[in-house]
């Protein structure tokens, strides 16, 4: 049974991630960390930061706070062979490459998404991309996340992107001449395949990507109605990172 720390253990998501890993026999949840005392603890002990934690008493970091918090514990991880699942998305590249060097000398992995339905339609989308002349993302997201467009979608874009490239095909030109209002066609994260970000209350995480060709369209379409969804994906990638140094993205390879 791994021993797990949960990094923004107060969050919506942080409490998910307790519940429903803490429900499975595989898993203990040992500390939840946050800068606020968590709603429920799951059996956890409470520390307000990382560097407050026994290292001896953990296997597995599971970091869902904010791009600040995974540099903290990317630097933790690293320096107690401890491994490191990151859920958080909105890294820079500076903090990106702080993870990607904590790789070196521990287990760490990185996902946009742990629900298994929604790398199966990264999946799928890829698999489309070349059978198809034009391409567009929506992702629609509750009205508290604070990163745009989300890490799924820049993800499902870059499969995308390179599945067309690596069947010969040509970056997707818009056709639009004239937007009458700047950013009406969404975002063009990568050859020309075009994100739009919705963000309303009520939702959780959701995406469509809608392929268009001579009289047919396809359209791929995951829902996470609920936070239990990412728990699956998360335990996955638990119980495969380790001290034994690596870096992964995505849990597609696990699957």
């Amino acid at each position: 049974m791994k021993s797990l720390a949960i990094i923004g253990g107060a969050g919506r998501m942080g409490q998910a991630m307790a519940a429903g890993l803490g429900e499975r026999g595989d898993f203990k949840i040992t500390a939840l960390v946050d800068v606020n005392p968590p709603r429920e603890l799951f059996g956890a002990a409470y520390f307000s930061k990382i560097s407050e934690i026994d290292p001896s008493t953990i296997d597995v970091v599971v970091e869902f706070a904010n791009p600040e918090s995974v540099v903290s514990s990317a630097n933790w991880c690293a320096a107690n062979k401890i491994g490191l699942v990151i859920g958080a998305t909105g890294l820079s590249s500076e903090q990106r490459s702080v993870i990607e060097e904590a790789g070196k000398k521990t287990g760490v992995l990185i996902a946009s998404n742990f629900s298994l339905g929604a790398v199966l339609t990264e999946r799928f989308a890829a698999m489309a991309a070349p059978y198809f002349d034009r391409v567009e993302i929506i992702e629609l997201h509750h009205d508290k996340k604070v990163d745009a467009p989300s890490g799924t979608s820049i993800t499902t874009a870059q499969g995308i992107a390179k599945s067309r490239k690596s069947a010969g095909k040509a970056s997707i030109a818009d056709v639009t001449e004239r937007e009458t209002f700047a950013g009406s066609r969404g975002a063009d994260v990568v050859d020309g395949v075009r994100i739009h970000s919705v963000r309303l209350p009520g939702l959780v995480a959701h995406q469509e990507v809608l392929f268009g060709g001579p009289g047919e369209g396809l359209t791929i379409r995951h829902d996470s109605f609920d936070r239990s969804s990412f728990v699956q994906g998360v335990a996955v990638a638990a119980n495969a990172i380790g001290a034994t140094p690596c870096f992964l993205s995505g849990i597609d390879s696990l699957l």
